[in-house]
């Protein structure tokens, strides 16, 4: 079965003249043996639409890495980057019957039992799983997920031969090092198996519920743990209009404009206050409920963001604003994104070349979305390692900015964005950061303070080569970092009774 996918593939690839990809050492009896079995091809359209149309010929697996692939400028040249993102995740419904089955095994006995109505005809419907109403026992209306039958198989069998296809690029293509194509490939690999699992979902949407919980702006449904499964995963019903409906929407009164500046607060929100957002964006996920909020749906693709990556981004997004092109390319290095022996100002020169002409056009011409593409074409001049997690965030600023210009074509990212950014800098490193970790750190102290003579003394009464330097290392490092501690609360208890002293009565 494999074998007869592989020739199908090789074929899709020779009739729209893909062979032209094909480079590397040792590879040009491959592109004439092409060039003969297929001397019919047209190869006169753009190369990259001739790979749009042979990804979507290829089926879902294929179309969702060239959606990928398009949200990668740093490994990908603009062209096809352009091309690729025109693809589309649609596909036919699967039949009833399927979806029964689907559910019944899902639960181990007939859905009927499950529910007291469920509606066979689907309201959405893609490459992973499809969507139907239904109404619990209790009564309660609910849509239910379900994942679309043999769609595990089918993944797992096309992502092998994308790895084969990978190691081969890593074989033979002269620019292997930077395009790093096992690593490409181990990303989708990742990302699509993340989407396979409902359960997984059910808890990431309800995670974002939890963080949104008292949001004016933004409502996340309720999901039914008690009915989810991986294959299954039952959510509340919203009633909510779609957020490409714009006749819809001002038919019952909702800003539109400041819809457009809520999506930026709430993308901003996810990133830099959870760590934790929606990574898929697109229309057909989101919704706006009737008093105006939105409603996100289809968590399956998530992005997360430690701390360190949280403050570069934080930075870079400020600097960038201000253009501050000196401070962008030290955030980059001091990340660890470019090797560290990368020159500074060569680094900035590039960033100012790519950003300035930009600045200069009226600011509903200044999409930074794009400019976040541009910067990663720099980037891969400079060997810029772009990390998995920052390229969902690009994804997502993309649709983000790209839904706010639908909603309000004069959508100003840097004016609804850099406020969000500035509080939560000055939470961070402010008073109030200092607070917050002090609250955060408090537990350890109690708990490690009262050890200290003990830990000391065995660790003088061990003599195994090295570990009493190593652990008087380890002591002096947790020293310091408690007078640093200890030294900021004396400055704010001193700052505060010399308040006290200076302005009282």
């Amino acid at each position: 079965m494999r074998f007869f996918r592989l020739l199908r593939i090789l074929s899709t690839v020779g009739r729209h003249g893909l062979d032209e990809f094909i480079v590397g050492r040792g590879t040009a009896p491959v592109r004439l043996a092409f060039r003969v079995a297929f001397f019919w091809a047209d190869r006169s359209g753009p190369r990259g639409k001739r790979l749009r149309v042979a990804f979507q010929e290829l089926g879902p697996v294929f179309v969702k890495f060239g959606q990928l692939l398009s949200i990668r400028p740093d490994l990908v040249p603009t062209d096809i980057t352009d091309e690729l993102s025109k693809l589309q995740d649609e596909v036919p419904p699967f039949p009833a019957d399927q979806v029964v089955a689907t559910l019944d095994r899902a639960y181990g006995k007939s859905c009927t039992e499950v529910f007291r109505t469920l509606d066979l005809v689907p309201v959405a419907s893609a490459s992973v799983a499809q969507v139907h109403f239904a109404v619990l026992p209790d009564g309660r209306e609910v849509a239910v997920k379900i994942l679309r039958p043999g769609i595990v198989t089918t993944i797992d069998k096309d992502t092998s031969l994308l790895y084969a296809v990978a190691g081969l690029i890593e074989r033979l293509h002269p620019l292997s090092d930077l395009l790093r194509a096992r690593e490409v490939v181990s990303e989708f690999d990742k990302i699509i198996h993340d989407e396979l699992d409902l359960l997984r979902e059910a808890s990431s949407m309800s995670t974002v519920r939890r963080n949104f919980e008292a949001s004016a702006i933004l409502y996340v449904p309720e999901v039914h743990f008690d009915w989810c499964t991986r294959e299954a995963m039952v959510m509340e019903r919203i009633d909510a209009i779609p957020v490409n409906d714009l006749e819809q929407i001002r038919a019952h009164g909702i800003d539109i404009a400041q819809l457009g500046r809520n999506g930026v607060e709430i993308f901003f929100t996810q990133v830099f206050r959870d760590g934790f957002f929606h990574a898929d964006m697109h229309p057909g996920n989101i919704f706006v409920a009737r008093d105006g909020r939105y409603c996100g749906v289809d968590y399956g693709i998530m992005g997360s963001l430690p701390e360190v990556d949280k403050n570069c981004l934080a930075l870079i997004f400020i600097a960038f604003f201000k253009r501050d092109y000196k401070a962008v390319a030290v955030a980059h290095i001091d990340a660890g994104w470019v090797p560290p022996d990368t020159g500074v100002e060569e680094f900035e020169g590039a960033i100012r070349s790519v950003c300035e002409p930009i600045f200069d056009k009226p600011l509903k011409d200044i999409y930074f979305g794009k400019l976040l593409i541009r910067l990663f074409e720099v980037g891969r001049r400079f060997r810029m390692d772009i990390q998995p997690q920052l390229v969902l965030l690009q994804k997502t600023l993309l649709q983000v900015e790209g839904l706010g210009r639908h909603l309000d074509p004069n959508l100003d990212l840097r004016r609804a964005a850099q406020p969000i950014l500035e509080r939560w800098m000055n939470e961070q490193v402010g008073p109030r950061g200092l607070w917050n970790q002090l609250r955060r750190e408090a537990p350890m102290w109690s708990k490690t303070l009262p050890q200290v003579p003990r830990l000391v003394h065995k660790i003088l009464s061990d003599d195994a080569p090295g570990r009493i330097e190593r652990a008087i290392l380890r002591l002096e490092a947790t020293q310091r970092r408690q007078t640093r501690i200890l030294a900021a609360i004396a400055i704010v208890l001193g700052a505060m009774v010399a308040g006290f002293l200076l302005f009282r009565p």
